[in-house]
């Protein structure tokens, strides 16, 4: 009998996902039948930070439904298994959660064997690097499009995703406020439900930068329905995803941190800016444990950076210094950090470098 594994070491394993002990015994049996051990998570929550990587993921009938309320995000090679009669609730929940298979215990026992003994192992998903301010107007947009800019020129293959219905608008950042493609709307309108392919080639793009943004003659919040579609789409199909979140968290943005491999809050080296920086981050903890600071001067009241993050309680992950050049490329409709030059550059430049090594020596451990 496999051994129920809490911490992957080695090759990356298959994830079930199961409270029910009797459920449980069988699928450990049978992976065993197909000569893998397992990782096991008996509910979401634990399912959540092994769930993309899995080569396969097999959820009990008993957590199907939760694992729809908690908005996994799709992906292959998922299954629901159960025992007759339970099994027959979960193909209600089936469709929405994104399974290929519904199996019927012991009907379909030989094959589930046969999806343990495949030896599949899945492209590391993308990474995803939220980014927010720790009060209006603190730059987060233009750290945010900058670093996409920066993951690009880079060779990462990127996805800027503009998550703020009341910003300024990432698209005016980049100066593609002119480009064909689809926004927020016409992706909320398909309810979540869309081909990940399709959906990264629908949108505005240039070489390797993709970008959903909000329609300029509206202003919908985004539903976490749609968050949830492109965070699959993107974590499937682009290496990098830069995702410019509100201070007021909503579903959709609450979606984007738990998904987030790390979050950067960009905060102005002023008193009252560190003070609302402090609130902000202890939302954000809530949901994502990876966050720290970059301190953006000038700084009136001659605060230093470290002082900031000090206050703040949080790491500190860079500082900036004003540039004019920056001011006058947006004004031109030039993208930030596009030359590759001057001190934002060079942050996003370690922030991405940073951000690629964690997956690096996540897929090597």
């Amino acid at each position: 009998m496999p051994a129920r594994t809490p911490v992957r070491t080695g090759p990356r394993l298959p994830l079930v996902v199961t409270a029910d002990p009797d459920l449980l015994d069988d699928l450990l049996r049978l992976a065993a039948a197909g000569g893998t051990e397992v990782d096991v998570a008996p509910d979401p929550v634990a399912a959540r930070p092994r769930f993309a990587a899995a080569p396969l993921v097999v959820i009990g009938a008993d957590q199907a439904a939760a694992c729809l309320r908690a908005r996994l995000p799709r992906r292959p090679r998922m299954v629901i298994v159960g025992h007759l009669p339970a099994i027959e609730a979960a193909w209600e929940v089936a469709g929405d959660l994104g399974a290929e298979h519904v199996a019927a215990l012991p009907t379909a026992e030989p094959w589930l064997v046969d999806r343990f003994a495949e030896r599949i192992e899945p492209a590391p998903p993308g990474r995803v690097l939220a980014v927010i301010g720790g009060r209006g107007g603190a730059g987060a947009s233009i750290l945010a499009g900058a670093l996409a800019v920066t993951a690009t020129s880079s060779g990462h293959r990127t996805l800027l995703v503009d998550a703020d219905p009341v910003g300024g608008g990432l698209d005016l950042v980049l100066g593609w406020e002119g480009m064909d493609g689809l926004r927020w709307p016409a992706l909320a309108a398909t309810g979540g439900r869309v081909n990940p392919p399709a959906l990264l080639k629908a949108l505005p793009h240039r070489g390797d930068l993709v970008l959903l943004s909000f329609a300029r003659d509206e202003v919908l919040p985004v539903p976490a329905e749609a968050m949830a579609a492109t965070l699959d789409a993107a974590r499937r199909g682009r290496d990098v995803i830069i995702a410019d979140l509100p201070r007021r968290l909503d579903d959709a943005a609450t979606l984007a941190l738990a998904a987030a491999d790390q979050t950067i809050m960009i905060v102005p080296a002023e008193l009252r800016a560190t003070a609302a920086a402090s609130r902000i981050a202890a939302m954000v903890k809530m949901h994502c444990d990876n966050l720290a600071v970059v301190v953006r001067g000038p700084a009136p009241g001659k605060l230093k950076a470290r002082e900031v993050a000090r206050s703040i309680g949080l790491p500190l992950a860079g500082s900036l210094r004003p540039e004019a050049a920056i001011c006058q490329a947006l004004e031109k409709g030039d993208a930030p950090a596009a030359d590759g030059r001057g001190p934002l550059a060079e942050l996003c430049k370690r922030l991405i470098r940073q951000l690629v090594q964690e997956e690096r020596a996540e897929v090597a451990a």
